[in-house]
């Protein structure tokens, strides 16, 4: 199996409002950078849907090395995930759903198909990567509201 390095990043202007997500995906010497737009989210759904677009773009089942400076990404797929599920979806008090269940469901469905470590690295400390990441979902942003402007 192919061996993978992803660093992901999400951004959002405004907590909701609108929001970028970016992704560099490294093999051997070989790199991709990926990056969306959506109009109205948050930032934990760009958190999540930026690892869901980077898994998405393997063409097949791989070892990846996924690095976040989210720890409601990291946490959420490797600690709190299994008692969701078991709960039907409600957090561990079982009265309230979880949120951001569609994505928490992409995002189970693609871990299974590869062998993920999770990283996490903390955010906007100089991490090139993360950096990179970083830029992308900016420039998502940037990108699309240039266009809004022009229109």
């Amino acid at each position: 199996m192919k061996s993978i390095e992803i660093f992901t990043d999400g951004a959002c202007r405004g907590n909701p409002g609108p929001g970028g997500w970016g992704a560099l995906l490294r093999y051997g010497t070989h790199e991709k950078h990926l990056k969306g737009f959506v109009p109205h989210t948050t930032n934990n759904q760009m958190e999540l849907l930026a690892a869901i677009e980077a898994l998405r773009a393997l063409t097949e089942p791989c070892v990846v090395r996924l690095t976040s400076d989210s720890q409601y990404l990291r946490q959420g797929i490797t600690e709190w995930l299994p008692t969701w599920k078991k709960n039907h979806w409600m957090t561990q008090n079982r009265k309230t759903p979880v949120k951001n269940k569609a994505y928490w469901e992409q995002l189970d469905q693609l871990n299974q198909q590869h062998q993920i470590t999770w990283l996490w690295v903390r955010g906007h400390t100089g991490h090139p990567e993360n950096t990179l990441a970083d830029l992308l979902a900016n420039q998502a942003i940037d990108e699309h509201q240039s266009q809004e402007k022009i229109k």
